[in-house]
């Protein structure tokens, strides 16, 4: 699949994003609200299919963001799914690792770093805080003093 089969197959999903943005040729950005993240991350996965490479999480101004990365090495494009948590008092959004075991860990990092809830997760334990750090703390939030 060329880059613009590549296009033509990530505008299946069009339904279920807010946008698509291609900055670059090799670099595209697919928007959408943290309830349809479940559905577009399953598409591009096993669909596409794109290599996942990693998440991140970052805490913006006004929601969190979950950004996951996948490689299409056929054409050397990277396609980043940004999903919007607009509920900052309980951030949650649907765990990948039902389809994407891979992503178990980086999971976890986020949720301890950024007190993200990835419901349906099977193991939501600390990961890289320490046992004694403080409930309810997150060390990436923008509130935390440092």
């Amino acid at each position: 699949m060329n880059q613009e089969e590549l296009n033509n197959k990530l505008a299946e999903i069009k339904d279920k994003l807010i946008d698509i943005e291609q900055k670059a040729n090799n670099r595209i950005y697919l928007l959408c609200e943290a309830e349809n993240s479940y559905a577009v991350n399953k598409f591009l996965f096993e669909d596409v299919p794109l290599r996942f490479v990693i998440t991140t999480g970052i805490d913006s101004d006004d929601c969190f963001e979950i950004l996951y990365h996948y490689a299409y090495d056929q054409t050397g494009c990277m396609v980043t799914l940004k999903a919007f948590i607009r509920d900052r008092e309980k951030p949650a959004i649907e765990s990948i690792t039902p389809f994407l075991p891979a992503a178990e860990w980086i999971e976890r990092e986020i949720h301890d770093t950024l007190g993200i809830d990835f419901k349906n997760h099977p193991n939501l334990r600390r990961l890289i805080l320490a046992d004694d750090w403080p409930e309810g703390v997150y060390p990436l939030r923008k509130e935390v003093k440092r």
